[in-house]
């Protein structure tokens, strides 16, 4: 049996990528979470005998440690961490802790015979564009933002880590990926959510920044195939969209599509963290997934379709 721990498996992301890995009974997953973003009702609702869930920061070496010493796994996928650009830029040096956590994840690994650590990074380390579509082996590492600067020591602990200790990784570098289990903190699921109440959408600055969307289901495939058939290896890989988007027409798209009366209003930009574009080259991921990726429109239908979604917003709607 394949023994695999998703740190942050409470989450958007983490807790699909589960969903998806207890499908095979040869699997045994550990769904770790302190629950600070993440929440129970995004944990798998299979009754199957092949996973479990635990409470505890892995931020905090005594906690992460008890799970990892008891469990020898094969495969982590490190995806906890603190999301979203207002929660980030409102609690700096909560996202700092985060570095803590990639050390006790990494420094647990080596001692304990993981085969390798994928990462959850993310487009924020390019900063602002300076190439576009943005390549791999182009990082600029010009944000100031904290978000982006623990995803680069992030990703620099990895690449350490297998040079002194022959630790294998793979790094995930994420694209505004959207699907039913995410929260309101990001921009469709929050563009939705207004919409379905008729409340105005925000718009900070002009809404020409643009952004490539990725439905959940093309990102968690991409990154299992990655961990089955052992490809990007000791490597990193884009995992989003490749049509751009500006932010003003894909409000106009889900206020046409809910029907809705809601109106855009405009607020002041935002100081940090909104960088003006955002395009990934997704040459390895095509080669990966080898299907085409689900269209936005699509996407967004399955959101307005889905129960769950739906669920999901009327709990943070009751949480305001």
């Amino acid at each position: 049996m394949t023994r695999i721990l998703i740190t942050g498996g409470a989450g958007f992301v983490g807790s699909c990528i589960a969903d998806k890995l207890i499908e095979d009974k040869d699997n045994y997953v550990v769904i770790l979470d302190d629950l600070s973003t993440g929440s129970v009702e995004k944990l798998p609702k299979a009754s199957k005998d092949n996973w479990r869930f635990v409470k505890a920061d892995v931020n905090k070496y005594s906690e992460i440690a008890e799970v990892m010493l008891g469990s020898r796994f094969d495969y982590v996928f490190h995806y906890a961490a603190l999301v979203g650009v207002k929660r980030t830029q409102d609690n700096p040096v909560k996202v700092l802790n985060d570095i803590d956590g990639i050390k006790n994840v990494l420094n647990l690994s080596k001692s304990t015979g993981v085969k390798r650590v994928f990462f959850s990074s993310s487009s924020e380390v390019y900063g602002e564009p300076v190439e576009l579509p943005q390549h791999e082996e182009t990082t600029p590492l010009n944000s100031r933002v904290p978000y982006a600067v623990v995803k680069n020591i992030g990703e620099s602990f990895l690449r350490s880590y297998h040079k002194e200790y022959g630790l294998e990784y793979t790094i995930f570098r994420f694209f505004n990926t959207y699907g039913p289990k995410q929260s309101k903190d990001f921009v469709i699921s929050k563009f939705i959510s207004a919409a379905l109440k008729n409340e105005d959408i925000v718009m900070y600055g002009s809404g020409d920044q643009t952004r490539t969307f990725c439905y959940v289901d093309d990102n968690v495939d991409t990154c299992l195939l990655a961990m089955k058939n052992d490809l990007i290896v000791n490597d990193v890989m884009n995992v989003g969209g490749e049509s751009e988007v500006k932010i003003i027409d894909l409000a106009k798209l889900i206020i046409e599509m809910t029907g809705s009366s809601s109106k855009i209003v405009f607020a002041p930009a935002l100081k940090e963290g909104d960088m003006v574009r955002r395009c990934p080259d997704i040459s390895k991921m095509k080669t990966i997934l080898k299907r085409d990726r689900l269209p936005l429109e699509k996407g967004i239908k399955n959101l307005l379709a889905s129960e769950l979604f739906k669920q999901l917003i009327s709990s943070e709607r009751g949480a305001e």
